[in-house]
């Protein structure tokens, strides 16, 4: 199971609850010690930032029927404690996708946050069962100084928030099932009716239009027999009666279900226990006379109380009046005793003489309300076991990896039906690579009062010996060697300086962190490792994977490992022997052909976040460089890239995931020290058409519109720049993996009609394949791509007409293939290949204008169609403001024209390899001034309080209802967003608690090169507008940053203020 939560809602602390009765901490620190918060950092913030599991044990005495003996029960239960900031939402991921349940924790007082939702959609995607803890009911009573009946109202609509979450994604699931069932009818309904036009014509002479219409009639009925299927719901919410929802206060050690209180109250009220749990919570009252459970339309105006407030919150109430009430907050010693006696309690006598009341508080609720029976019971009754979670998860996740066709059925049977016979195949998922230091592997950890065995014993002397001949050797005098002989000193370890170098130079290990799904995995064991692009439907393609011998298999015990022979499917585990070959995350199987890939996660946050990295000392650039792949290799958001300029950047998901991740270069995978540059903030260049712009720069041509001629005067190439409509530009940004998808297959089709293939190049060509059936699932088809891009232009309310035909005629996607923007072939001959037409009608006819004199090997427009594509790409990927990616720009080619020199000795063949290049600079500098002519007005925006000054606005604002906290949906600017989190925190007091998270590319409504022109603007801002143009600063610190030329830019502003050395 894994616990999720926003952050600081209680998951660490009540996982050391957990932990304590295994006896691994003491219950007193339980809640304090935060167990799991293994990192030094995390300890010093409070927060969690790693994903860590422990398993723990857990017997029960159960009772088949009242009347039988308890049987003893045992289990064993895998935690992972998850982090909740929004920065590590991606360790979130890698934990949901081992585990079979999930324990939510909400906090009473704050109620659902942004990554309660989130955490609710991961378990809702990854189909695990929930178990709803409502944490820090202490809060009510000690901080909102609440009532019983108070809290009851507050908790109730807590858990209906909680449930109207859950209700969403049913409801958005739904309505998608509804509309794909909608389709499928129309499509048996259209079918039916052109099976019957067939028969009609076949049979003209003897069919009547009557019967027609009545046969088409009765394949509509029958095509909607199998009406639309209504899902219930009623199991998906959490309800206390269902025993789906904990009441806890970690920090004080105690929880209940609402099953607890009714076999308390069993026997006292001689109702069944059975009923007891349906009307504990709810608007349920007992009558106090007849003991009787009225509804609230049977009250009859009486005030009674719920039963939820009078038989459970006012006994917890009473409780806390009784150790923290009165006066000094010292409690009341005759209420004490009176409590301890009514639930049969054994306080001892030194814990009721103590001056501490929160001593006595936990050791009252320890003895009646632990903690750990409440939620391990409720985990083992209501969460799944692995057998019957895999059973029921297991087909959805198989069908939706890649090639699932291809899965053979035995693997599928293994995994489906938990088998973990050794000769059944092994298929485990490796969610992400943990680094552990040399040091802690249990292999290298001496058992606390173990003797040396003889071969130590050896192997000490031997260095010892070797250290001494090493000192004599390098010691030039007496004095020197005296010296050398002194630093020797013999001990139970190695050498001082031995110790110091290797305690310097203390290795980091990669473990796997994994899953078992079926089989069973010893050590010495052979496995082959699948990378997330994978497809068993090519299961040979290059690279093929590669076999690996499990070298240790290890218990995860939080910050230390125990070392297993073998492990049974449904275990999580660690794993090693895989350095080198798994990245992030991968799929170990015991077979390769009909094998599945159970590596694609999807991660809840982007890493926006760029630093540039460089050592302190140039002579450690090699082991920063070995630190950084280790860190991605360890973390899950972390990535690491080389810039076209050298640079060495680290991409993260936010400050404080950014600070972890240099503190661990620092002191763990680096180990040397290093400095980061300024944040590297991604921006996207475009253009847009306003009402007031200044004139084109070439008059007689419309805007946009350039011609461009090679230096040899051979070809002419004209085109115009338009900016594309935002709905196009929004709709291509999220479909890009279909894009992708579509220029996979184009280029299979391409070198399908090429000669054979050499190894290499098919080789190649399986990858190019293998990636494409990576990214299939869920992707649009050509057509529905087609359908919904045109539906998407349709929407556009300005020039209509230059959009009608354009999707016919898109060659090609821009940059890297599939970005957000098109090159349109607006040429009467059809010189490009049309994307998306099908194989046949992708060029137009060519007439034989282009073939000169009967010359067979003229050169044609089409010999430089490719050459146009890739200077539109190269184009799009840098802009001419900063070199950034274009998005939301169209480029059409109106017409290219090729003229070749009559006096050429030649061939104009031999000459293309010269005119490739000309033509790509040509067309690529184009492009460049055609963007460039489109030049907006000035557009300002309403902004407030901390985020005025960082240029952000409020989208919305709103009252949690029942609390005093308010929460403000603003967008911010990345570039402006380093140090807000401290600062708005500063301004607040520490009452407001930013959580960024990365939303996309917006439009800067300011021109980079606006200066004053008109006469206002010129009296009121003076030549050198005294007013900062923001988007040429961000244009101007990107162009610094990558060493091109800034105009404008006064090295020296006074020059008589310089001193000279003579001066």
């Amino acid at each position: 199971i894994c616990i999720l939560a926003h952050v600081d809602h209680g998951k660490t602390s009540l996982t050391d609850a957990l932990i304590a009765t295994n006896g691994i901490i003491s219950p007193k620190l339980a809640g304090k010690i935060r167990y799991l918060d293994s990192r030094p950092d995390e300890q010093l913030r409070g927060i969690t930032m790693e994903s860590s599991a422990i398993s723990l044990y857990f017997s029960m005495l159960p009772r088949s029927v009242p009347e039988a003996a308890p049987q003893q029960k045992e289990y064993l239960i895998n935690l992972i404690d998850s982090p909740g900031h929004i920065d590590f939402s991606s360790e979130v991921s890698t934990a949901s996708r081992l585990c079979d349940g999930a324990v939510i924790l909400v906090d009473a007082v704050e109620g659902v946050c942004s990554q309660t939702v989130t955490v609710l959609r991961q378990t809702w995607i990854e189909h695990l069962k929930p178990l709803l803890v409502i944490n820090k009911i202490d809060r009510l009573i000690t901080e909102l100084k609440m009532s019983p009946g108070e809290a009851y109202t507050h908790l109730s609509k807590l858990l209906e928030q909680v449930n109207a979450v859950i209700g969403s994604f049913f409801q958005g699931e739904r309505m998608e099932e509804d509309l794909q069932w909608r389709e499928r009818v129309e499509e048996r309904v259209a079918a039916a009716a052109a099976k019957e036009q067939e028969k009609a014509e076949r049979r003209a002479a003897e069919t009547t239009n009557g019967t027609i219409n009545e046969d088409i009639e009765s394949a509509v009925a029958s095509s909607t027999n199998g009406g639309f299927e209504e899902k219930d719901d009623e199991d998906l919410y959490f309800a206390p009666e269902n025993n789906n929802v904990i009441f806890s206060s970690a920090v004080d050690g105690w929880a209940f279900t609402v099953r607890q209180f009714a076999s308390l109250y069993e026997k006292k009220l001689g109702i069944k226990r059975s009923v007891l749990e349906k009307v504990l919570w709810g608007d349920f009252y007992l009558d106090p006379k007849t003991k009787r459970v009225l509804s609230s339309k049977h009250l009859k105006g009486r005030a009674l109380k719920p039963m939820f407030v009078q038989l459970v919150l006012d006994n917890i109430w009473a409780v806390y009046e009784a150790t923290m009430g009165g006066s000094k907050g010292k409690g009341n010693p005759l209420m004490v005793e009176k409590i301890t006696k009514s639930l049969s309690l054994t306080i001892p006598p030194h814990i009721l003489r103590s001056r501490d009341s929160r001593v006595l508080l936990t050791t009252v609720f320890a003895a009646w309300l632990p903690l750990s029976t409440a939620l391990l019971v409720s985990v083992i009754e209501h969460l799944p076991s692995p057998p019957v979670a895999q059973a029921s998860r297991l087909p959805a996740l198989i069908d939706a990896s890649p090639g699932a066709d291809h899965v053979e059925s035995k693997v599928r049977d293994a995994m489906v039906g938990f088998k973990v016979s050794l000769d059944e195949p092994v298929v485990a998922y490796v969610s992400k690579m943990v680094a552990i230091p040399a040091s802690e592997l249990p292999e290298n950890k001496r058992k606390a009062g173990a003797s040396l065995s003889a071969e130590e014993a050896r192997e000490m002397a031997r260095k010892k010996r070797a250290e001494i001949a090493k000192a004599q050797a390098a010691a030039e005098s007496v004095d020197g060697l005296t010296a050398a002989l002194g630093s020797a000193s013999i001990g139970d370890d190695s050498s001082a300086v031995d110790g110091e170098a290797e305690q310097g130079q203390d290795p980091e290990h990669l473990i796997g962190f994994a899953r078992l799904y079926s089989g069973t995995l010893s050590v010495g064991d052979s496995v082959y490792v699948l990378p997330p692009k994978f497809s068993p439907a090519h299961p040979h393609t290059s690279p093929e994977p590669q076999k690996v011998t499990v070298t240790a298999l290890y218990l995860l015990m939080g910050r230390g490992l125990e070392p297993l022979a073998s492990v049974p499917a449904g275990v999580v585990f660690g794993i090693a022997g895989l350095e080198g070959r798994i990245l992030k995350s991968g799929t170990l199987c015991s077979q390769l052909e009909g094998s599945i890939n159970l590596a694609g996660v999807s991660m809840a946050g982007e890493p926006i976040v760029r630093v540039a990295l460089e050592p302190v000392n140039p002579s450690d650039l090699s082991k920063m460089i070995t630190g950084m792949r280790l860190l991605e290799q360890s973390d899950p958001c972390a990535q690491y890239e080389v810039l076209e300029n050298g640079e060495h950047v680290v991409l993260t998901a936010g400050e404080l995931h950014l600070e972890r991740c240099l503190k661990d270069l620092r002191e763990r995978f680096a180990r040397c020290e290093i400095q980061a540059g300024e944040p590297i903030v991604p921006y996207r260049e475009s253009i847009v058409n306003a009402v007031d712009m200044a004139s084109p720069k070439d008059k007689d041509l419309p805007r946009g519109t350039v011609v461009g001629v090679t230096t040899s005067k051979q070809i002419t190439v004209r085109l115009r720049v338009r900016p594309l409509p935002v709905e196009v530009t929004d709709f291509l940004d999220k479909n890009a993996g279909a894009v992708r998808r579509l220029y996979s297959e184009r280029k299979a089709e391409e070198d399908s009609r090429k000669a054979p293939l050499d190894p290499v190049e098919e080789s190649l060509e399986h990858d190019r394949i293998g990636e494409a059936m990576a990214v299939q699932n869920g992707l649009l088809s050509r057509q529905d791509f087609k359908k919904e891009l045109q539906s998407a232009f349709n929407e556009a309310k300005a020039d209509k007409d230059t959009w009608t035909d354009v999707v016919e005629q898109i060659a090609a996607f821009g940059p890297r293939r599939i970005g957000p923007n098109i090159l349109v072939d607006a040429t009467n001959k059809g010189v490009f290949r049309r994307f998306l037409q099908e194989d046949h009608e992708a060029y137009l006819p060519e007439s034989n204008d282009g073939i000169a004199e009967g010359r067979m090997d003229a050169l044609t427009a089409r010999d430089f169609s490719d050459k146009i594509s890739y200077a539109f790409q190269l184009a799009t990927s840098q802009g001419p403001l900063c070199n950034e990616p274009i998005q939301g720009i169209a480029v059409f080619v109106e017409e290219v024209t090729v003229t070749a020199p009559s006096d050429e000795e030649s061939s104009s063949r031999e000459k293309l390899g010269r005119l490739t290049g000309e033509v790509i600079k040509t067309v690529r500098d184009s492009i460049r001034q055609g963007f460039l002519d489109w030049s907006p007005p000035e557009v300002l925006g309403r902004v407030y309080g901390v985020i005025t000054r960082r240029r952000g606005r409020i989208l919305s604002e709103s009252l949690k209802e029942g609390t005093p906290f308010f929460t403000i949906l603003s967008l911010l600017p990345v570039a402006e967003s380093f140090g807000f989190s401290d600062e708005i925190r500063k301004r607040t007091s520490g009452a407001a608690s930013p959580q960024l998270i990365f939303q996309g590319f917006e439009m800067l409504d300011e021109d980079p090169f606006w200066v004053p022109f008109t006469e206002d603007e010129l009296e009121d801002l003076g030549e050198l507008a005294d007013k900062e143009n923001v988007a040429k600063r961000y244009m101007d610190g990107v162009r610094v940053r990558k060493g091109l030329a800034v105009k404008g830019r006064k090295l020296v502003k006074d020059a008589e203020k310089q001193k000279t050395l003579k001066r």
